[in-house]
């Protein structure tokens, strides 16, 4: 038996997907539940490739059969991905919790990725017509603009570029990789936002920020976060790559 082989067997993630024989749940429900769950707390990293089929089915015991029905599963929720002739690899999607608040950075470092940007403009400007209706500004009022590539692991997710006035940000070249904490460390939190959602196709420019293609559908998000005075001080727009993000709302009566 290879080195290689006797890792994957001696793994005790493995050991866990097995079934519960007290358990009246079909197998291949078994495992894709703890599948699942094992790669949303972080035990299967993302692009991580999973032991192959065979010997996952050896040690399992289940059938090439109830093994591709779970991957199934696993694969329509986002969370793995199969190549042919390569394997298959986690792919766990970043999700984004709509009932609070929380900058990007946090949001990846909680779900175990390195959060990364890439600046492409800070700077000072006039404010256009649609951040001064939605900023609440005079006309002629002046902004701040941070617009960014955001990252996770290196690699690219979505583009964001976000105007503030520029008594809030009057220094954007200070602002560092997280926003809301630079705000928070100013005494001027975004305590409150509105987020809305619409589908939109990626502009040539922004497809090649992407690296996908031209036209692309991508999900273009608009934040406009408040200050503890309440009013607007900040306003976000957002494409993301839908391949890593999930946004999650919890509903309650």
């Amino acid at each position: 038996m290879g080195n290689a082989q006797r890792s994957i067997r001696s793994d005790p993630r493995v050991k866990k997907l097995m079934a519960a024989d007290n358990d009246a749940t079909p197998v291949y429900l078994q495992l894709a539940r703890k599948l699942g769950e094992a790669i949303q707390i972080g035990e299967w990293k993302r692009g991580e490739a999973l032991p192959p089929e065979r010997v996952l089915c050896e040690e399992l015991q289940v059938s090439r059969v109830t093994l591709r029905m779970a991957f199934n599963s696993v694969e329509e929720q986002g969370l793995i991905s199969r190549r042919q002739g390569v394997g298959t690899f986690v792919t766990p999607p970043i999700e984004h919790t709509l009932t609070s608040l929380a900058g990007f950075s946090e949001t990846l470092r909680r779900k175990g990725y390195e959060p990364g940007t890439q600046w492409l403009e800070r700077t000072t400007q006039t404010a256009s017509a649609d951040e001064v209706v939605r900023l609440g500004l005079s006309p002629d009022a002046q902004v701040s603009i941070l617009t960014r590539l955001r990252c996770a692991d290196g690699e690219v997710i979505s583009y964001e570029r976000s105007a503030l006035p520029v008594r809030v940000v009057p220094k954007p070249e200070e602002v560092g990789d997280s926003l809301y904490r630079w705000l928070d460390e100013q005494g001027t939190p975004v305590v409150r936002a509105l987020q809305y959602f619409r589908a939109a196709n990626l502009s040539r420019r922004l497809a090649q920020y992407l690296r996908m293609r031209d036209g692309a559908a991508v999900l273009r998000v608009v934040r406009v976060g408040y200050g503890r005075e309440g009013s607007a001080i900040e306003l976000t727009e957002t494409y993301c790559n839908g391949e890593y993000y999930d946004f999650v709302a919890e509903l309650k009566r």
